[in-house]
């Protein structure tokens, strides 16, 4: 009901040709909660690389008889996309596949560099032709620059590294190694795993490690680059240890789904200590806690054992259509809540209610549910959100461009539970943000404005199409445009 986050990612390199494509069918539908715009698999069978990539859904694009089409191979990258940065189109779908001289590249990538604006500006002067608007172009494009002259994709990848800044979990592929990559901050999450026949999985999320039947060994460290072979497995660190780590905080509170583990704390766990830390912060007298489906859930059940205030299913959602912030569009997203979610009525009739969701970003949503939920016979309607108010953009791979969609910017909390419709409204603290996340340093610059990297010079999520619109009315790329 909030935020758009962008990508998943997933990879996979076993010891025998076996059907890869299958494998990373089932990651990808692990994470299609992170992005429901397109999807792709690339497949590399013997040094050929073979893709299938469109818009829609995991289960519409790879529909049919697609997957059994694909080839068997030792290697797969996949990804699932919701596009924080670059149009909605079919030249955006990823893994994004470059012929260069040494050889051929597949790429995934999960965040959104700070810098580049800049670096594709450098790139095109220098004759670079792009074919998509988004980051991962770029980062294909410097890592490929690299290439040729670095004596293996593995250093050209650490050399990239040098010159990318902003969020990037990384996985691809060359035709004899599997690499990922994460940015040195962590702003992002990236996983491995392994299972009993020897494959190993990389994922964004540990849900996707164990989806495919495999066991997952650990985090990918902030800054590390893992290079997968038939000769095992080899870390690179140079770049670990560089930044202060910035995992973003909404990973916990929205973004991943509830049995995924980031970075050794469990994704539910921290959800219902954000809904006792509520119960103890904003207490109300009510007769039954619900939370908004899905990521509203575990806070609510935390909520209710600290308050010891029921537990109730008051809104059931649609389990056929996906999160209404993924459909791009305000109108898009409107229109959806009308069908996604519907009241209980026996929950929630002549009761007072405590809903529980993780964040309030435009509000219209929001005062849409409350009103669903009085329409059914709620005498009172109190609102608990389980994050701090978004005051600033996010740069880093969440769709917040600017203030001026941010409604607790314009609005002070007694305003917005007017605006919604609410009894009462209350807010997580950011000072108890750490208490999400057993300690570990994480990035909560959408609340308090502290950004770990520089500002991006042009922040709009059409920013590569404003350029190319730019270009055709005469404005000079080297001015910085």
């Amino acid at each position: 009901m909030s935020i758009h986050e962008e990508c998943g990612v997933f990879g996979v390199i076993a010891p025998e040709p076996c059907d890869v494509a299958s494998i990373s069918y089932y990651g990808l539908y692990a994470l299609q909660h992170r992005g429901q715009e397109s999807c792709g698999i690339v497949v590399n069978d013997d040094g050929v690389f073979v893709s299938h990539k469109d818009m829609g859904l995991v289960s519409e694009v790879f529909s049919g008889d697609i997957l059994t089409r694909m080839p068997k191979g030792t290697m797969a990258v996949a990804h699932a996309r919701y596009g924080t940065t670059g149009g909605t189109n079919r030249n955006n779908c990823q893994p994004i596949e470059v012929n260069h001289q040494k050889g051929r590249m597949a790429l995934a990538h999960n965040g959104n560099l700070s810098n580049a604006v800049e670096l594709r500006s450098e790139l095109e002067l220098t004759g670079a032709i792009f074919h998509t608007t988004s980051d991962t172009e770029t980062i294909a494009y410097i890592i490929t620059k690299e290439r040729l002259q670095a004596p293996s994709i593995e250093e050209a990848v650490s050399r990239a590294m040098n010159t990318l800044d902003g969020a990037y979990s990384l996985v691809l592929m060359s035709p004899q190694k599997l690499i990922c990559a994460r940015d040195p901050y962590g702003f992002r999450p990236l996983c491995y795993g392994k299972t009993a026949d020897g494959t190993y999985v990389v994922a964004s999320e540990s849900c996707a490690i164990r989806a495919v039947g495999a066991e997952l060994i650990w985090d990918v460290e902030p800054g590390e680059i893992l290079i997968f072979s038939k000769n095992g497995v080899v870390s690179r660190r140079e770049h670990c240890g560089k930044k202060d780590k910035k995992l973003c905080i909404f990973e916990y509170i929205y973004f991943s789904r509830p049995d995924s583990v980031i970075d050794g704390v469990s994704v539910h766990a921290s959800r219902i200590t954000a809904g006792k830390i509520l119960a103890k912060t904003h207490p109300v007298k009510a007769d039954v806690v619900i939370g908004a489906p899905d990521s509203g859930l575990d806070a609510a059940l935390g909520f209710s054992q600290e308050s010891g205030i029921p537990y109730g299913i008051g809104l059931i959602k649609n389990k056929y259509i996906g999160r209404t912030f993924i459909s791009p569009g305000q109108g898009t997203r409107l229109d959806g809540v009308k069908i996604k979610l519907a009241a209980v009525e026996e929950s929630v009739k002549d009761k007072r209610v405590v809903l529980v969701d993780d964040s309030i970003v435009r509000g219209n949503t929001m005062g849409r549910v409350v009103k669903l939920l009085r329409d059914a016979g709620a005498k009172e309607v109190h609102v608990r959100i389980s994050s701090p108010p978004f005051l600033h953009p996010c740069y880093y791979g969440t769709d917040i461009d600017s203030e001026e969609h941010l409604i607790a910017c314009k609005y002070s909390i007694p305003e917005i539970c007017d605006i919604i419709g609410a009894d009462s409204l209350g807010y997580f603290s950011a000072a108890e943000l750490h208490q999400l996340t057993g300690n570990c340093e994480f990035c909560s610059a959408c609340f308090n404005g502290d950004y770990p990297t520089k500002i991006p010079t042009d922040t709009r999520k059409d920013r590569f199409e404003q350029r190319l619109t730019d270009i055709k009315k005469g404005a000079d790329y080297g001015k910085g445009i």
